[in-house]
């Protein structure tokens, strides 16, 4: 009797995830470590997200969507059923996904299918006040040069993959090259709803690497961007009080959404999904007709959509597919995008405190990031902390908000290009 219950034990323990990591752990693969150190860095990430509060509302489903993901034998995720690795570019099977897979893998179809960052953008027009913006239209021109790190960090990333460095274009392709450079670079929009969408299409193997690094530099604008601030501007520039920006017209308001959609799609047709959400959700929030769509799209909706997206981008990350030299050099080259998307907008507004005649305090330029509304307080505060009179705050929304569109608008450029 005691040894069919010893028997009983031995049996539930073998098929414990406990089990399974001791297993791995004495194997040559090193699966079973890589395992303990996943859930060491989901764990981070939730320390990160819950007690220093960065980016929580992402980082936290995406720390918890990680750690359930590498718990052995939960098997939440089969990333199996949405990538061929015989062939990437193979098209979905629904119904495998539907018969075979779990929660996560029908959730993760929102991403998959391009649903998800979307409705965000639909959220966030909601949330988004363009008045700064329309006032000085100028700064529009910050926003798009806040796009340089884009740029700058894809043909980077293309030179590595031709010099076969980091494993960029593992099939030696120049197609799979230019769509994973592609993917890598739009981190420096700042713009994690943007990034996925863009990776989701383009290099789907890379979309944990690079929601992660893009989310993680989004909630550490306020470590990164003040060097940069201080180190390209002078003192001088950094005390310029700005004029106060004019009135915006209802009428103003209302008309920006609908012409700047017209716009934007059709030169840029492939960025009509995020653009035109964007603008849609800044129509109902300005037209004043809509009030109840306007407050389920900025918060009911928009706090659905975005526990769904980080859970299931958080279970993408692996440790057989997260933990290797590509994932660190793309969360480099992230890094490298964030800085010099940075860089441009603080250039191109010492440009405009020249040709203004110093009535542009050049801080504002880095602002050109789509970190809403966090870079535009980050310009705020240093340009506060060098005049206590200074108030920047809505002249930095201008270029911010139209970081945007812009980072909206390089996507829609890669996927015209690559998709």
């Amino acid at each position: 009797m005691l040894t069919k219950l010893m028997d009983g034990f031995g049996t539930f323990f073998a098929k414990t995830g406990v089990a399974e990591i001791f297993t791995k752990l004495t194997a040559d693969d090193f699966y079973g470590l890589k395992t303990l150190v996943m859930l060491a860095i989901a764990c981070v990430l939730l320390y990160l997200a819950i007690v220093k509060k960065f980016e929580p509302l992402l980082l936290l489903p995406i720390a918890f969507g990680m750690l359930i993901a590498n718990l052995p034998l939960g098997e939440v995720m089969h990333m199996e059923l949405f990538i061929d690795p015989h062939d990437p570019n193979a098209h979905l099977n629904i119904q495998r996904i539907v018969e075979e897979g779990g929660l996560l893998d029908l959730l993760y179809l929102g991403v998959k299918l391009g649903i998800y960052p979307p409705l965000i953008f639909l959220g966030i027009g909601c949330m988004t006040d363009f008045g700064p913006l329309i006032s000085n239209p100028k700064s529009i021109l910050l926003g798009a040069a806040a796009q340089l790190g884009v740029f700058i960090t894809f043909i980077g990333a293309i030179l590595l993959g031709v010099f076969g460095i980091g494993g960029f274009g593992a099939d030696g392709t120049a197609d799979t090259i230019f769509k994973e450079a592609a993917a890598i670079g739009i981190i420096g929009g700042a713009d994690g709803p943007t990034a996925i969408y863009v990776t989701k299409t383009l290099a789907p193997s890379l979309l944990s690497a690079i929601a992660i690094a893009a989310y993680s530099y989004m909630a550490l604008i306020p470590i990164i961007q003040p060097p940069f601030m201080k180190l390209i501007t002078t003192k001088k520039e950094r005390q310029i009080v700005m004029e106060q920006l004019r009135p915006v017209t209802k009428r103003e308001k209302i008309l920006f959404p609908i012409i700047v959609t017209i716009v934007v799609v059709l030169i840029v047709p492939d960025a009509a999904p995020l653009v035109g959400m964007l603008m849609l959700g800044n129509l109902i929030k300005e037209s004043g007709v809509a009030d109840r769509l306007c407050k389920t799209a900025q918060n009911e909706l928009m706090n659905i959509v975005t526990i769904f997206l980080g859970i299931t981008v958080g279970a993408t990350a692996k440790a057989d597919t997260f933990l290797t030299p590509k994932t660190l050099l793309i969360i480099a080259l992230g890094l490298v995008a964030f800085c010099f998307s940075t860089v441009g907008g603080l250039i191109f507004g010492k440009i405009m405190c020249k040709v203004t005649g110093g009535k542009v305090n050049p801080l504002i330029g880095s602002a050109g990031v789509s970190a809403v509304p966090m870079a535009a307080r980050v310009s705020q505060k240093v340009g506060q902390e060098e005049n206590p009179a200074n108030f920047l705050l809505m002249h930095a929304m201008g270029p911010n908000v139209a970081g945007v569109i812009g980072s909206a608008v390089a996507a829609g450029v890669f996927l015209v290009l690559f998709a």
